[in-house]
Formats: C-alpha cells, sequence, structure tokens
C-alpha cells in the first residue's frame, strides 16, 4: 500500500512538502473516479446535475497508529468543468491503526457552499457523514449543511475509532484547464 508523503507529513515523519502530479494528470485521475462512481451508482447523476460545484479527490491516503493523519489532492469542477486544484488533510485521535486509500466525492448544493470551499472557509467536523458508494445508495442521500460527501474504498485496512476532521484548501487553475 502507498502512502503519500502528506500523510507522513501530518504524522510528522517527513520534514519535506510533497511533490505534486501535474494539474492534467490530476484532471484526468478526477475524470476517472467520476466515471467509476458513476458506473458503480448510476442514481449520484442527480448530484452532478444538480450540484453548483463538485470537489474530487481520486485518492485520499490515510495511516494511523493511535495519532493519525490523511491528505490527498483534488480537483473542484463548477459546470462540469475543472477550475481549480483542491486539497485536503485530516487530523485524527483515537483508538486507531492502520492504512487505507479511498477517493472522495464533495458535492456543493449551493453557490454559496461552494465559495465557502473555494475560499478556504470550509472544513469538515467530526460529525460529517459521508455515503460510502455502493449501488442505490445515491437514491436516498441527501445534502447535509450544503454537501453531501460520496466516498469509496480503494485499498488497505483500517481499524478506527477516532475523532478528528477535514480541512481543505483551494487554488484556482491559472492555465486553462482541458
Amino acid at each position: 500500500m502507498r502512502i503519500s508523503r502528506q500523510v507522513l507529513l501530518l504524522l510528522g515523519l517527513v520534514a519535506t512538502p510533497s511533490i505534486a502530479a501535474s494539474d492534467q494528470e490530476l484532471i484526468k485521475a478526477a475524470q476517472a473516479t467520476i466515471a467509476t462512481f458513476k458506473k458503480t451508482d448510476p442514481k449520484i447523476e442527480k448530484f452532478f446535475s444538480s450540484a453548483a460545484g463538485f470537489a474530487v479527490f481520486p485518492t485520499i491516503d490515510k495511516g494511523a497508529f493511535v495519532v493519525g493523519g490523511a491528505g490527498g489532492d483534488g480537483v473542484v469542477f463548477v459546470g462540469g468543468k475543472p477550475v481549480g486544484r483542491a486539497s485536503m488533510g485530516q487530523a485524527t485521535v483515537g483508538l486507531q491503526v492502520g492504512g487505507q486509500a479511498f477517493s472522495e466525492i464533495i458535492f456543493f448544493e449551493t453557490p454559496a457552499s461552494l465559495n465557502d470551499f473555494q475560499k478556504g472557509n470550509f472544513a469538515l467536523a467530526a460529525q460529517a457523514s459521508a455515503v460510502a458508494l455502493s449501488a442505490g445508495a445515491a437514491a436516498a442521500a441527501n445534502y447535509q449543511n450544503g454537501v453531501a460527501i460520496f466516498t469509496a474504498t480503494k485499498g488497505g485496512l483500517m481499524y478506527e475509532a477516532s475523532v478528528g476532521g477535514q480541512k481543505f484548501g483551494y487554488k484556482p487553475f491559472t492555465a486553462p484547464a482541458k
């Protein structure tokens, strides 16, 4: 299993910043993630078609031994077009051990919730609930506090009884993305 340098940074094991993939590579990975989510649960289309925007994190790596951390890069889409790069960092404390990788998509119900994300005024508290991607799961899902969150496990094993939250960053693309 691959643990990103971002996770290791959160755990305090590495002191140098990670080298991020190019914007184009990240956009391709995000588009592949969207296709996977739509294939797994076609009912998720209602969120893609009605959201003011959405952030796609193709891979978030998570690792923990009592203290945990997770991190990953993603792409923000508005009107189906990529408009910027997003980053996610998570810290947790509690009974936990292991590592895993997962994908996450956050749908923003309104322009105001999307704007909060883009301004950097966005974090998810421990009580934020995500829907695990499975066939038909989107049919019963609803927005909570202006967002709907879907996750899909990619691999690894994690035992966890912890508390923490996710913090996000956003940077608009400087050149038009394809």
